[in-house]
């Protein structure tokens, strides 16, 4: 009996696979050295085609940002729902961190990247926006959404999104393994975080 034949997915667009080919320049080769002739000379196509997509290196660079961005908070929507906003905090301070520890690449290029300058950077900030209203619109559902307490909202998605970056930092970082840690704290670490963090929030509640 013959083997079936697999159907192997279709070609990317050569927009899509520029993204794909820039990324793996700088998983490869770092961001400095990403170029649309770097990226052309992966896909194998003529030194100029990139440029039908992308007029510069920083338009694809700021591409690729906004697309990370995207999948960022898509991620963050996904994550485990819950009635008590507070538990909801939580499922998404825990989402975030799963992001962090499984797309490292992704995550330095969204935090740790310079946005490019000469590209327009609009979608970029649209899509960047979304990932964070996904933590406002979790504290508007403990605070309310009057005038009165948006300042709070702002103020204290800041204080998450910083201490929760600052965790992911630390747990992605080569440190971390040099600190003689027992693995049973490695793993408390986390959840332990979240709850101080709850009990810090629950104070302005």
């Amino acid at each position: 009996m013959p083997a079936k034949k697999t159907r192997s997915a279709p070609p990317l667009e050569l927009r899509d696979a520029c993204i794909v080919a820039a990324q793996e320049v700088i998983a490869e080769r770092g961001i400095e050295n990403l170029s649309l002739r770097e990226v052309a000379r992966k896909l194998g196509v003529s030194h100029q085609a990139p440029y039908k997509h992308y007029p510069s290196r920083d338009h694809l660079l700021a591409e690729v940002m906004r697309r990370c961005f995207q999948r960022f908070a898509a991620h963050l929507d996904a994550r485990p729902r819950h009635e008590d906003p507070e538990q909801d905090l939580q499922s998404l301070g825990l989402q975030y961190l799963a992001y962090a520890r499984e797309n490292p690449l992704e995550y330095r290029l969204m935090f740790s990247t310079t946005w490019p300058a000469s590209a327009d950077q609009a979608e970029l900030v649209r899509d960047a926006t979304h990932a964070f209203d996904v933590l406002r619109g979790v504290l508007r559902r403990m605070h309310g959404d009057s005038p009165e307490v948006r300042e709070t909202v702002e103020l204290d998605a800041l204080y998450i999104w910083s201490t929760v970056h600052g965790l992911a930092g630390v747990m992605n970082g080569q440190c971390i393994d040099s600190l003689d840690l027992k693995a049973k704290v490695l793993k408390q670490a986390v959840r332990h975080a979240m709850d101080r963090m709850g009990i810090g929030l629950a104070g302005t509640l």
